[in-house]
């Protein structure tokens, strides 16, 4: 089994060494690069001002963070969900920067760089000179983005774990290989991808027997032998 996690952060501005604080943190779990259900998800009292510039990204305001935890208190439960594999993010760099100086503050070694995934990289290097922001992305394979008003780490985590499948090459969901080797179908959280059922496509009898007609032209077609 491949765990690995998705992350994504929503804070009180861009430079955490400037003394910007994590508000928001919401991190996915995905086995085989397929979410599994679970998930972490905390807001968190910043010990510090939300200036309205950034609040008007994101939606939250230190009033609505009010009563709500500090980093200190939801560290223990996120180290934990987190484990020790992959951690993938858009725009990875971010979100482990303001991680790392939260975890400093409380006297934990930083997130080993070598577990970072950047989809933001995998996207440039897949479409170079092409917009490749979440919303970007999620409109060029086709995501609904009718829920993403505001900035989001729980949505965006879920958008992002269906571009994620995307960008590492768009496979069946569902499909993994057992160790013999063979298919094995496993049944996606359709909740977790967004609330999509898929539709059986069924074709007509006239479709059926063009397929017929073409298969005849073709000597010793694979898909006729047994």
């Amino acid at each position: 089994m491949d765990r690995s996690v998705l992350i994504d952060t929503e804070t009180t501005g861009l430079d955490p060494m400037a003394g910007d604080r994590v508000i928001e943190i919401a991190a996915l779990e995905l086995v085989n690069d397929l979410p599994t259900g679970r998930h972490f998800h905390a807001l968190i009292h910043p010990e510090r001002p939300i200036s309205d510039e950034v609040t008007r990204i994101h939606g939250l305001t230190l009033e609505a963070l009010e009563g709500k935890p500090i980093f200190a208190e939801i560290a223990g439960e996120l180290l934990e969900f987190l484990g020790d594999g992959k951690l993938v993010a858009h725009n990875a760099p971010f979100d482990f920067g303001f991680l790392n100086a939260e975890f400093s503050r409380l006297g934990h070694p930083p997130l080993d760089g070598e577990r970072m995934v950047d989809t933001l990289m995998l996207a440039k290097a897949r479409y170079p000179g092409l917009p490749n922001s979440l919303d970007a992305l999620c409109r060029r394979f086709g995501i609904d983005l009718s829920e993403r008003t505001t900035h989001n780490a729980l949505l965006d985590c879920r958008l992002l774990a269906e571009v994620y499948v995307e960008l590492t090459g768009g496979r069946q969901r569902g499909l993994s290989l057992t160790a013999a080797g063979q298919a094995e179908v496993m049944a996606p959280d359709y909740a977790a991808l967004g609330g999509r059922t898929p539709h059986r496509v069924v074709p007509s009898e006239a479709e059926l027997a063009a397929h017929a007609a073409f298969l005849a032209k073709i000597k010793q077609p694979i898909w006729t032998t047994a």
